[in-house]
């Protein structure tokens, strides 16, 4: 508090922290592993807690958590470690080492920030400055649907955690700014796999084959169409597809072929009503062609859901740490996001961390020229530690 008896600043804590923290992503940037292979990344994590005299715990497989501080655990804070199947395309001194693995989501932007955030709680610990108990949660497998936030659930990491937070790069927004949202921040997110199996042949004879291409294009093209029609348009339901093969010559009609895309959603409901119904819908648009489908539809994720209580405590600390022009409404993402499972078991809320340098490129996520600027870390650590803070301070205002 200061002489007011308002919450101060805590740059005076995590400022000091940023050089190191630089170092950090950049050496695990250089490092991205896959989902549940994170053995690298966690003990680098373990290894920079430890350093500090915290006592984290390893989670079974990869991921691991920490307590700073003590008592009641009075929040929770989630950053996801893994990397995507992408090769990086940046030219930075410090790219990825590891051929067709990359940081192109911007996790190790995260696990810096939240690694940030428990080392400045410990500062303020060990100088009696923090009254409470923080848990900062390394999740494995964001990328991996139906997402590792399940096994933190399973592990029971969650269960003494009242409230939860957890941020996202966004390189739409600039960097020393945020966007937040209350209610669905994030859509549904489904993994559609269909093989289609028929009798090939010349394509001068169709009639006496099973045509599988023509049969993939129309459910290409239908199954969409057909959701259009029997969903609430207001629901958003989108199947695109990123995967169409089959064949070799252009003159043959292949047997086998597959497509694989994915469906999302903005309304949780919704969803779950549309995964039942694409399946019908695929064989549907696909029987009169006599073809044999094979079908492999992963459920994915809910939307994040952010609660009105827990967007209010990151947009207090962004007030307080850099003033009302650093929130920007954000509009929903048709983005998926595993953290939905943790705002289904505690209220939670996720923001979006501005990363792009202003009046520089914007990038794009999931690509392999994704350039974080690097200040962000030092608005994510400031932000997080400031809202852990408050939120210790509403738990035993109340």
């Amino acid at each position: 508090m200061n002489e007011n008896g308002k919450l101060a600043s805590v740059q005076p804590w995590t400022e000091p922290l940023l050089p190191a923290l630089i170092d950090f992503r950049r050496e695990l940037h250089r490092n991205p592993e896959l989902s549940f292979a994170e053995h690298q990344s966690t003990a680098r994590i373990l290894e920079a807690l430890r350093a500090a005299g915290l006592e984290p715990v390893a989670m079974e497989h990869t991921g691991a958590f920490v307590d700073v501080g003590a008592g009641p655990i009075r929040l929770g804070l989630r950053a996801d470690i893994d990397a995507l199947p992408v090769v990086e395309e940046t030219g930075l001194d410090f790219a990825s080492m590891t051929d067709g693995v990359a940081h192109a989501c911007g996790h190790d932007i995260h696990t810096t920030v939240m690694l940030g955030v428990a080392l400045a709680l410990q500062r303020m610990d060990e100088a009696g400055a923090l009254h409470g108990k923080i848990r900062v949660i390394f999740q494995p497998a964001e990328e991996k649907l139906p997402g590792g936030a399940l096994a933190v659930i399973e592990q029971g990491i969650l269960d003494e955690v009242p409230r939860v937070l957890a941020l996202h790069c966004d390189p739409r927004i600039d960097v020393g700014k945020i966007g937040t949202r209350i209610g669905a921040i994030t859509s549904a997110s489904d993994t559609i796999r269909i093989e289609v199996n028929g009798r090939g042949g010349h394509t001068s004879r169709p009639h006496l084959t099973e045509d599988i291409v023509f049969a993939m294009s129309q459910i290409a093209t239908q199954v969409p169409a057909v959701l259009g029609r029997k969903l609430d348009v207001r629901s958003a339901v989108s199947v695109v597809w990123g995967q169409i093969h089959a064949g070799s010559a252009p003159n043959a009609i292949p047997a086998t072929g597959y497509l694989a895309g994915t469906m999302r959603c903005l309304d949780g409901e919704v969803w779950y009503a549309a995964g039942e119904l694409l399946d019908a819908t695929v064989r549907q648009v696909a029987a009169p062609y006599g073809v044999e489908i094979k079908m492999q539809h992963t459920r994915g994720v809910p939307p994040v859901i952010n609660a009105p209580s827990e967007t209010a405590l990151i947009e207090d600390a962004a007030r307080r740490e850099f003033g009302a022009a650093s929130i920007e409404l954000t509009p929903q993402s048709m983005g998926g996001e595993d953290f939905a499972w943790m705002t289904q078991k505690v209220p939670g809320a996720m923001l979006r961390l501005g990363t792009r340098t202003p009046g520089g490129k914007t990038f794009d996520l999931h690509r392999g020229d994704y350039n974080p600027d690097e200040r962000c870390i030092g608005t994510g650590v400031r932000l997080m530690t400031s809202a852990a803070v408050q939120a210790i301070d509403e738990a035993l205002a109340n």
